[in-house]
Order: C-alpha cells, then sequence, then structure tokens
C-alpha cells in the first residue's frame, strides 16, 4: 500500500472526459496516465465517462508492479440507477428519490467494486467520496458506509473530494470535525490565483491530521505558461465558465509572480507547486495537464515532465508565500458552492442555506461567512 505523493495526474486530464483542450488519443492517454518517471500517483472517478476513465486508466496500468504506483479512485455520482441532468451530471448517491440511507452503504460497495474491476485491481490507496451534497457531508450513515470499505479492504485509506466548484469551506470543516477520526485524505482547489476559499480548511485539515491533495494547481492551464491574449480555446472547451478576460487579467498577475519563480530556480507550474505545498497539510498537487489548441502549443507530455521534475525540496521562504499570496487574492471572486449566507431558495445538490450549527463551525475557526464566505457584488 501506497500513500498518494507529491504529485499526481488524474483522469480528467488529457481532455478526453473533462474538456479541457484537446481530447489527445487513446495511446497517449494512456502513456500520460502510466505512472513512472517521477510520478507515482494516477487517480480517477467513475462518474467520468459513465466509467470509461476506469478503463482508460487500467490499460495505462497494464504491467506495471501494483506496488509502483497509489491509485486514487472517487465514487459518489450514481449513474448507474440515476439519470444525467444535462451539464450538471448525475444525482449523488445519497438523492432520496434514489435510495434512503438504509441502502447507501451497499451503494457504496457496488460503486467500488465495479470501479475497481474496470480498473483491473482488488483495491484503491485511497478511495475518496466524490463531490457530495448536505448529506454526504453530515451523514454518519455515509461516513460508516466509507468505513466498511477500508474494513473490506477495498480501499486503504477514505477521504472526501468537495466540487465540482469552489466553495463548501464550512461543510468540510465539519465533516472533518465530526469524522475526522475515519478521513484520511481531503481533495480541494488551491493554486496562488485562486488561495480563497479553499485556504481556509487548511487548519482544520491540520489539526485533524487529514492530509489534502490540491487540484487545478494550474489556474485553468494558465501556469503551465501557454496560454495568450485573446487565443483560441478547444470547442466546448470546459473554462469557457470562466469570466470574460480572465487570461489576460492571469497573465498579469503571473508576470508578477514571475521574479519569485525565477529566483527560486522554478517553472511557473512549479512555483504554483511549491507554493501550495508550503501550508498546512497539503501533500499532494494534481494539476489538470491540458494539450491547448494550435500547432504552437507545447505537447501534453512536455508538461507532465515538467510536473514529474518539479523540486523536491522547499524553494520559497515563507515572506515569499505569503506575497505571492497577496498578488493572487481572489477573496470574494465567485458565489461559492455548498453552504452559504447568500443562498435563496430551495435546496440544491450543490448549494443549501447556512444553518445555525455550519455557523457555530465557522465561529470555531475564525471565519465570518458573512465577511468571508460571500462572493463580491
Amino acid at each position: 500500500m501506497r500513500e498518494p505523493g507529491r504529485s499526481a495526474i488524474g483522469t480528467w486530464s488529457g481532455g478526453r472526459f473533462l474538456h479541457f483542450g484537446e481530447a489527445i488519443e487513446e495511446d497517449r492517454l494512456t502513456a500520460l496516465l502510466r505512472p513512472g518517471e517521477g510520478i507515482d500517483t494516477v487517480l480517477t472517478a467513475d462518474a467520468y465517462g459513465q466509467g470509461e476513465a476506469d478503463a482508460v486508466l487500467g490499460r495505462a496500468l497494464a504491467g506495471v508492479a501494483r506496488d509502483d504506483y497509489a491509485l486514487v479512485g472517487a465514487v459518489g455520482h450514481d449513474f448507474y440507477e440515476g439519470e444525467r441532468n444535462g451539464p450538471k451530471g448525475f444525482p449523488r448517491f445519497t438523492d432520496a428519490a434514489l435510495r434512503g440511507p438504509d441502502q447507501y452503504a451497499s451503494y457504496l460497495r457496488m460503486a467500488t467494486e465495479r470501479s475497481l474491476e474496470r480498473v483491473g485491481a482488488s483495491r484503491f490507496d485511497l478511495l475518496l467520496l466524490h463531490n457530495p451534497d448536505r448529506t454526504g457531508y453530515s451523514s454518519e450513515v455515509v461516513w460508516d458506509g466509507m468505513a466498511a470499505l477500508r474494513e473490506a479492504g477495498l480501499a486503504a485509506r477514505i477521504g472526501v473530494a468537495p466540487g465540482p466548484a469552489n466553495g463548501f469551506t464550512l461543510d468540510l470543516i465539519s465533516c472533518l470535525e465530526r469524522f475526522g477520526d475515519r478521513i484520511d485524505w481531503a481533495m480541494i482547489i488551491l493554486n496562488p490565483l485562486e488561495p480563497w476559499p479553499g485556504e481556509l480548511v487548511l487548519d482544520a485539515a491540520a489539526r485533524h491530521e487529514v492530509k489534502v491533495i490540491t487540484r487545478v494547481v494550474d489556474y485553468g492551464g494558465l501556469f503551465w505558461d501557454d496560454l495568450r491574449p485573446g487565443m483560441e480555446l478547444a470547442q466546448g472547451d470546459h473554462r469557457a465558465f470562466r469570466p470574460a478576460g480572465w487570461i489576460e487579467a492571469g497573465l498579469e498577475k503571473l508576470d508578477r509572480l514571475r521574479p519569485f519563480a525565477e529566483r527560486a530556480g522554478l517553472t511557473p507550474m512549479g512555483l504554483a507547486c511549491q507554493w501550495n505545498l508550503a501550508h498546512p497539510a497539503v501533500e499532494c498537487v494534481a494539476p489538470t495537464l491540458i494539450q491547448e489548441v494550435g500547432p504552437d502549443a507545447r505537447t501534453i507530455e512536455s508538461e507532465r515532465v515538467e510536473l514529474a521534475t518539479v523540486p523536491a525540496d522547499q524553494r520559497l521562504p515563507a515572506d515569499d508565500v505569503t506575497a505571492i499570496r497577496a498578488i493572487g487574492d481572489n477573496t470574494g471572486c465567485m458565489a461559492l458552492k455548498g453552504a452559504n449566507p447568500s443562498f435563496e431558495g430551495d435546496e440544491q445538490p450543490d448549494r443549501w442555506p447556512l444553518s445555525p450549527e455550519l455557523a457555530a463551525v465557522g465561529g470555531r475557526w475564525g471565519i465570518d461567512p458573512e465577511r468571508d464566505l460571500v462572493g463580491a457584488a
């Protein structure tokens, strides 16, 4: 059994299952995902391609000794019985229209076993609860079911992966408070240009000895240093949800970060990775590897080499970590998902009202929801 390493590649890279950049061919994708040459941790989620991402990863792992890599999986979206709701994807398995609490554990076991079968493995080194709804964060029955998977030998460790959008701050902290004795890892969004709100959960993770994987380390690909003002993105690119001008605004900030990278002998991506790893509880970085459009775009293979060669020694002094955060400060830049004081209306799978209990969680960690979790007008 292996713990996830410092750097990881997920099956969301390469453009096939989550549409970032161009979708690369099968042989390139399997080579990208195959462990080795400096990267020994691979991640998948059963909902990607309704199981096809698992199968692709399984082909990538063929012939690789099981002890040579850490395998991370994620379950939680029910594409077996649920119906897809357009871009919102499949419902969470805790949707009351699908099943009640008495069936949570059996669903988690079924989904985990099927995911492992597609990958061609007998266990995950880490299994994450993927994009939970309010019930997933708060239900003891859910976390009893996740713990049972560890006890059954289907996963060596268990954890939680909020998302897919940013937020879920108080929900995650509350989950760690209640179930931190069972939870080994959590996955959040964090990078030097998006310190908020992910940074708000790190002290709680460290207090409860929960290790953190950070995703979107690349900030939509900007830290691969391959985006230019006005450049064309691939048709259907998932980054279209970002506000107009995000590339230009990000490049201006990136130029201000370059001196820090140069002093430390780091690439922009190396800077992003080391900045994340300088924070409490952060043990692993998992940026998205993107093949941009056009003949002059850098290859996704070169991105993999760069990720694998990020220096192991921490080269950013504490003062630089603080200064970089000030440049990238994005506080209030968006409406956050999960429990939020600005939420109105009926509860949604990814948004719900702020309860007094969660407001009290914020108070214990110095988080004022009205001040710290509300997007600017």
